[in-house]
This record gives C-alpha cells, sequence and structure tokens, in this order.
C-alpha cells in the first residue's frame, strides 16, 4: 500500500504568461487587407480625377494653337538657327591657345 498524502505530484503545464500568436497574425492580416484595399480605392479616385482633368486640358489645347502667331514662331525658329551657326562657328575655329609641350 501507498501513501498518496505526502507525494509530490509533478505537472507540466505551461506557466507564466504566454500570448498566442495566432491573434496577433490575424490582426496583422487585417491591417494589412486594410490598407490594401484602401490604396485600390485612393488610386482608382486619383485615376478619375486625372483623368477628367485630362480630357478638359485636351479640349483647351485646341484654343491655344489657334492663339499661336506664325510671326513668333518664324521668330523662334530664327534664333535657334543663329545659336546653330553660332555653335558651329565656335567648333570649328582653331584653338586661341597654342599648345606649350610642342
Amino acid at each position: 500500500m501507498e501513501i498518496k498524502i505526502f507525494k509530490i505530484k509533478k505537472k507540466f503545464t505551461k506557466g507564466g504568461f504566454h500570448t498566442n500568436p495566432s491573434i496577433y497574425w490575424n490582426v496583422i492580416q487585417g491591417i494589412t487587407f486594410f490598407l490594401i484595399l484602401g490604396s485600390f480605392v485612393f488610386g482608382f479616385l486619383l485615376f478619375r480625377k486625372i483623368n477628367k482633368e485630362f480630357i478638359s486640358s485636351a479640349e483647351n489645347t485646341h484654343k491655344q494653337a489657334e492663339t499661336i502667331s506664325k510671326e513668333r514662331i518664324d521668330k523662334a525658329l530664327e534664333y535657334f538657327s543663329d545659336r546653330k551657326n553660332k555653335s558651329e562657328s565656335i567648333l570649328n575655329s582653331p584653338s586661341p591657345i597654342i599648345d606649350p609641350s610642342l
């Protein structure tokens, strides 16, 4: 016969403060889902806003094309042709400095 009154029983249980990782994983997944959903909604609304502005600005470009005069375009073309001639003359002219190593 065994005396069980003073015998110490060994219990192997988890002690202390332990967290459940599945709860935090679910919270992270939920936050990620809402961030992705919010990004899609924001992108779609931004796309619609930009698309409306692009259509309205395309209509205004025809009006601007009519207001530009041919004289202003000719002036700009003449200015750039003068610059081209100056840069060609600079590139084709010999260097005024003589190389001392020769």
